[in-house]
């Protein structure tokens, strides 16, 4: 079976690219934006259709969610119209599109954890574009699988991990905000998600395998709670630690609003296809090795 995914540099992407090793059924391409530039629609449906992928991951998006505000036409241009392009490029060869998105379309006004079913209120010009996007690409193509994922890290770019352990290296002490509330999600559990939603698709799809479902890491925190245990993971394998102290959202300002609770439920996700992902706390560990190795 066949993968095209959309970007190369990104984390699921890379993730994707390491992990796809351990299913050998399963022959993954990507993409650079040279190739596929979600901004320049022209370019989507040629690089698909060449590939004759059997599925495509559309992972590749307009991340920026602070610039977002400053540059909403961008923004909305990749993450909703480019998006939309791509899983219609995948309808046009016969192929399903698995599609990334984020805690981002809801407000995070709810007290419990979101799931499929609540009703999303983007209060950003990013969360606002991947909603968008969701709906292009349910448009677009009837055989999607939109996973919405939060607070994504892993051993490749920039993320908060590799943040915060760069600022220890400097700092012995750090302010984080206490007062938002999420699931922290490895791009390499994201990765072996994908993969394993990809098999099951490959091997004979039911009509409750298509629609959006939740994909985040077990297990919730803060912001500063989520850097405490980076810091005590790092002193179990020898990198740097630094000391936190809890601050609140107003303490910090940005440019965006950020959800104050982007907590999602995953048993949807659990029940169709058997996922669930590792405790958060575990899948950062093992991160965090791979980071500040020598």
């Amino acid at each position: 079976m066949r993968l095209l995914v959309t970007g190369r540099d990104g984390q699921v992407a890379r993730s994707l690219t390491e992990r796809a090793a351990d299913f050998p059924q399963i022959d993954l391409l990507t993409t650079t934006r040279a190739e596929l530039d979600l901004a320049r629609p022209e370019t989507v449906a040629a690089t698909i259709a060449a590939a004759r992928p059997d599925i495509v991951v559309s992972a590749a998006a307009y991340t920026a969610v602070d610039r977002a505000e400053d540059e909403a036409e961008l923004a909305f241009a990749i993450n909703a119209a480019g998006a939309g392009a791509v899983a219609a490029a995948a309808a046009a060869i016969g192929a399903p599109v698995i599609h990334l998105s984020t805690d981002y379309v809801f407000s995070g006004g709810k007290t419990e954890a979101y799931d499929e079913y609540d009703e999303p209120d983007p209060q950003g010009v990013y969360g606002r574009s991947k909603l968008a996007g969701e709906a292009a690409v349910a448009a677009a193509n009837a055989r999607h699988v939109i996973l919405r994922t939060a607070w994504v890290y892993s051993p490749f770019g920039r993320n908060f991990v590799a943040t915060m352990l760069a600022l220890a290296r400097d700092r012995d002490s750090l302010r984080v905000v206490a007062d938002q509330q999420g699931n922290p999600t490895s791009a390499l559990d994201i990765a072996d998600a994908i993969l394993g939603v990809a098999a099951r698709l490959g091997a004979g799809a039911r009509p409750d395998h298509f629609g959006v479902f939740h994909l985040a890491g077990s297990g919730d925190t803060s912001w500063s709670g989520f850097a405490r245990e980076i810091f005590a993971a790092s002193g179990r394998h020898g990198g740097p630690t630094a000391e936190v102290t809890d601050i609140a959202t107003q303490d910090y300002p940005t440019r965006a609003t950020r959800p104050a609770n982007s907590r999602l439920c995953c048993d949807k996700l659990e029940r169709i296809y058997g996922w669930r992902s590792p405790a958060w706390q575990v899948s950062c560990d093992r991160v965090i090795a791979r980071l500040v190795a020598p």
